[in-house]
């Protein structure tokens, strides 16, 4: 016979549930909900105020016809491709010289991510400064002599988006140095013995044994910058605000315009959920590989 659960019993059943339902709602309404409202301005024909009627895929094929979305794509693809190469380089190569047990590694990790707890407004405003020709890095070596010397990929079309990846990187590569830290420092240091005992040198070691047991660190590092990349909207506004011209336009920013500048706001949704998409499909395929490694190890 089983005994009937008294009322304080019942209520520690239920007490998280009741804390946790205040978030759940915010997050239901303040995401999902929204998501859903901004799939159907997608498929409506507003424009400077939203309207709910349906005309289907039309604000989709005003998007892709139009030339500034295809410059922000473009951009899209340069920045994700250079930014995960050089953060995931340069953060993989910081955490292996940190793995060394080098003397004073407590405060080089502090320092390495240091700029991740920036916002990227504040790293953008920075490095607006810096690669300004009149202020920064051209001015101060002028100044020390080299008049010729010419650093102004800041206000170049061709050269603009290059100089977001570089302050990208370095606001990011601290948090890939951490993710492939945390990897090194969870083999098995008999794995490392065992190769020197057979003459391996300490670099083939780290290129044919360790690098490649760093399989689920370089899959989580490429999932959270290209989420990143995806989202970066803040940095460009801060260093370029999507110029010179359009030449740093990335989806984000197109978004923003196209909704708050230029009256489209069907043409911006569409944007949202074209961006929403691309998330998707790189999270989605990363979770679910998660969760079947998980059923697999149990």
């Amino acid at each position: 016979m089983t005994r009937k659960k008294s009322f304080s019993d019942r209520l520690a059943d239920w007490l998280p549930r009741l804390v946790m339902a205040p978030s759940l709602l915010v997050i239901l309404v303040g995401v999902y909900l929204f998501i859903a409202w901004t799939g159907w301005i997608s498929l409506s024909s507003s424009r400077m105020v939203p309207q709910y009627d349906f005309v289907g895929l039309e604000q989709y094929y005003r998007l892709w016809a139009t030339p500034r979305w295809h410059t922000a794509v473009a951009n899209l693809f340069i920045f994700s491709a250079l930014f995960l190469a050089v953060t995931i380089g340069v953060g993989l190569v910081m955490a292996i010289l940190l793995d060394q047990n080098i003397r004073a590694e407590g405060a080089l990790r502090a320092v390495y991510l240091y700029p991740m707890a920036l916002s990227f407004i504040v790293t953008g405003t920075a490095w607006k400064w810096i690669l300004n020709p009149d202020l920064g890095i051209q001015k101060v070596v002028n100044g020390l002599g080299w008049e010729s010397f010419v650093f102004n990929w800041i206000t170049q079309p061709k050269f603009a988006i290059y100089t977001i990846v570089i302050a990208a990187v370095w606001q990011s590569s601290g948090f890939a140095m951490a993710i492939f830290l945390a990897g090194l420092r969870g083999i098995d240091n008999s794995v490392i013995k065992a190769a020197q005992i057979e003459g391996a040198t300490l670099p083939r070691i780290y290129a044919s044994i360790i690098v490649p047991m760093l399989r689920p660190a370089f899959l989580s590092v490429t999932v959270l910058l290209s989420y990143i990349a995806i989202k970066n909207f803040d940095l460009v506004l801060a260093m370029t605000n999507g110029g010179p011209g359009n030449a740093t336009e990335v989806p984000s920013t197109f978004m923003f315009s196209a909704t708050f500048r230029r009256n489209q706001m069907g043409v911006g949704a569409a944007s949202a959920m074209m961006m929403l998409m691309t998330v998707a499909a790189i999270i989605i395929p990363y979770l679910y590989s998660e969760l079947k490694e998980s059923r697999d190890g149990q």
